[in-house]
């Protein structure tokens, strides 16, 4: 089968084109034929060398995709040749609290991703697809939608009337709108660019504020919202960020910590306004198999249909990651796998 490994780790360009051979399942496992594949943030990173230890340079590159079922292994039941699956990268996490040993098991980085014709995967973790879902809805469900919906739903206990903040207008983010909206919720987004917070604002956000013209974007965010401030927030940025972002929230609010994209450098920390706030922090590692099945029958119930910037050929993989370094997107980057 054609495939796309990591190569050596040190940039795009070591991205490397590889005929390997066909998986055959196993005990327990099926083998999907990959139709579209999605980028994620982490994706690139680990193509550059900057997410943990360093892989085996055959790893299959990224995360998340769509597929049909080709290939079933002896003791799976529940499903059939030619259903349509998706499954969370953490793809040991049933259901119930997470636990570090999830790690152990992550698509795309400990195993072989989505960036091939054909991938191997645990029956256990998948979750069949409705089939009034298209395949663009399908391919961003199982690690950008699945983090935003975590972040909103399960972690941020969003309700009807509740300012959800989001930074950036990358999957995450325009996931996290469209989940917020769904839920009755009203949203904010920041970013460093007019021109995205003006598609981020056609996409259904209420609040948009640019952080390079409002440097001081949580009192502009205050501003605009009565002083109130937000009731869950999505913290992208990391330490870099993570000061600022406690200084737009509401009483009781809820962040999320998901990335840090805004770099590693930290900003000195007050505890007053968390504490004086009640705030909540909390981490998050993507999500298990219940919430995916809980995102795909919310998705499908609210007609929710993901922001795509743009959908590479399977050959110009080194064009996908490339455009999704570049940080020009609004929403998901793919790859068609196969038409």
């Amino acid at each position: 089968m054609k495939a796309w490994t990591i190569g050596g780790q040190t940039g795009i360009a070591a991205l490397t084109p590889a005929t390997c051979p066909d998986p055959v399942a196993g005990p327990g496992e099926v083998v999907v034929r990959v139709t579209l594949a999605s980028l994620n943030h982490r994706d690139l990173m680990l193509v550059e060398g900057r997410y943990g230890a360093p892989r085996s340079p055959d790893r299959i590159a990224l995360s998340e995709g769509v597929g049909r079922i080709a290939e079933i292994g002896p003791g799976v039941a529940g499903f059939a040749p030619g259903d349509r699956v998706v499954l969370a990268h953490l793809s040991r996490w049933q259901d119930g609290a997470f636990s570090p040993d999830f790690f152990g098991y992550d698509l795309g980085i400990t195993h072989d991703g989505w960036l091939a014709e054909y991938i191997r995967v645990p029956a256990s973790a998948l979750v069949k697809l409705p089939g009034s879902l298209t395949d663009q809805q399908a391919a961003t469900l199982a690690s950008g939608a699945l983090t935003a919906w975590n972040a909103v739903v399960e972690t941020g206990r969003v309700k009807a009337g509740d300012l959800v903040l989001t930074m950036g207008t990358g999957g995450v983010s325009m996931h996290a709108l469209q989940i917020a909206r769904a839920h009755g919720a009203r949203v904010a987004i920041t970013s460093s660019s007019d021109a995205k917070l003006e598609r981020a604002r056609a996409l259904g956000a209420d609040i948009t504020v640019n952080h390079r013209t409002h440097p001081d974007w949580p009192a502009r965010l205050l501003a605009l919202t009565g002083e109130k401030g937000a009731d869950v927030l999505l913290e992208l940025g990391g330490p870099a960020t993570l000061s600022r972002s406690i200084g737009a929230m509401a009483p009781e609010g809820r962040i999320v910590l998901i990335g840090q994209l805004a770099g590693r450098g930290a900003q000195p920390l007050d505890y007053g306004p968390i504490i004086r706030g009640n705030l909540t922090l909390s981490g998050i590692a993507e999500g298990s198999r219940a919430m995916l099945q809980r995102l795909a029958r919310a998705v499908d119930a609210n007609a929710i249909h993901p922001a795509i910037d743009r959908i590479f050929p399977f050959d110009a993989a080194r064009e996908a990651f490339a455009h999704l370094k570049a940080a020009a997107h609004v929403g998901k980057v793919l790859i068609e796998v196969a038409p």
